[in-house]
């Protein structure tokens, strides 16, 4: 089967970036007649056809960024547009938001409805399927064909982009060991499953805290939620199974949910039981008692992304090799969980 040309295909045939090759295709004077003949040669000869995602790059800028993320609902989530929309309204771009629900069938379809002339680039989190099936064609083909793409959160390797984060495994660790240090020592996490990036390193670092102070580590003591919205049986069955002293939950509503558990089954917080949970969001500040947090700077990890998408729109220069990876460092918020 003849492989498809793309304008990656195009560009590393002939040598040159892929923002050359969509220029010449342009007929830009930003690049040499030479150049763009030669390009342009290559591509009638092997009957290139740009597809929706090409199209829009024969249009002006749009000025528009796309953000798809996996819900709304999620503080976290709304710090991060917060912060993209801050920044992106500054430089004179608009943003316009999708939500994939954790499908992978729709952050395909988003993706592709935004790129069709839509948008210049991309920021997004990826959904927990699209983790749990690693097919990334979609990303593969946006990026193939020219337009950026920024990732936060939930990111994966192997795909060529910019990516903010936050260090996931060594705030973890910190949260353990912060309990830890408080006098605990019978520890359990509340995570994610290990495909969704997130609580595997989180998981990950609550592992190598309780080792690192010297006691045993038990795969019992780790409860990986694959239902989030139908959490609350699953937890306070796991929560029944021993007598744990400190809690690390991945997010408020893990928290929340073992903290009423705990409260239900006659505990009390955090004279037996010490939480802390990630994301500083509404649920732990008003949480009853008030939520120990991981802050995880959304709006920060927002204005970072946003900025290094728009900074690639706009470069004059060809950087489309030279990608970076942000660590966004993460704040310890002491509340009533915690003694």
């Amino acid at each position: 089967m003849a492989q498809k040309i793309t304008l990656k295909k195009i560009a590393q045939d002939l040598q040159v970036s892929i923002s050359t090759v969509s220029k010449a295709l342009r007929d830009s004077h930003e690049i040499s007649l030479e150049t763009r003949e030669k390009i342009k040669q290559y591509a009638k000869k092997y009957n290139y056809k740009p597809n929706n995602i090409a199209l829009s790059l024969k249009n002006q800028k749009t000025k528009k960024i796309g953000i798809i993320i996996p819900e709304i609902v999620h503080h976290f989530f709304a710090t991060v547009i917060s912060g993209i929309e801050k920044v992106a309204n500054e430089k004179g771009y608009q943003v316009i938001i999708c939500l994939s629900g954790e499908s992978f069938a729709k952050e395909v379809v988003n993706m592709d409805m935004l790129a069709n002339g839509s948008i210049d680039g991309f920021i997004m989190s990826l959904s927990k399927e699209t983790m749990e099936k690693q097919d990334f064609h979609h990303l593969r083909e946006v990026l193939n064909q020219g337009m950026p793409i920024v990732m936060f959160d939930r990111v994966v390797e192997g795909i060529a982009c910019d990516k903010i984060i936050i260090d996931d495994a060594a705030a973890s660790y910190s949260a353990a060991d912060f309990l830890m240090r408080k006098g605990r020592k019978n520890l359990a996490i509340i995570s994610t499953v290990d495909y969704v990036n997130v609580g595997r390193l989180r998981t990950q670092g609550f592992k190598d805290a309780v080792i690192g102070r010297g006691l045993d580590f038990k795969e019992s003591s780790v409860l990986k939620i694959e239902d989030a919205e139908n959490c609350a049986t699953e937890i306070e069955n796991f929560l029944k199974k021993d007598s744990y002293d400190g809690i690390v939950a991945v997010n408020e509503l893990f928290a929340v949910t073992a903290s009423k558990a705990l409260q239900n089954l006659g505990k009390t917080i955090p004279d037996d039981v010490a939480i802390i949970a990630f994301t500083d969001g509404m649920l732990s500040k008003y949480a009853s008692p008030t939520l120990t947090t991981i802050g995880q700077k959304g709006e920060d990890m927002g204005g970072l992304a946003a900025a290094k998408l728009i900074e690639r729109l706009e470069s004059k220069q060809d950087i489309d090799e030279s990608y970076e990876t942000v660590i966004v460092k993460t704040s310890l918020i002491e509340r009533e969980s915690t003694p």
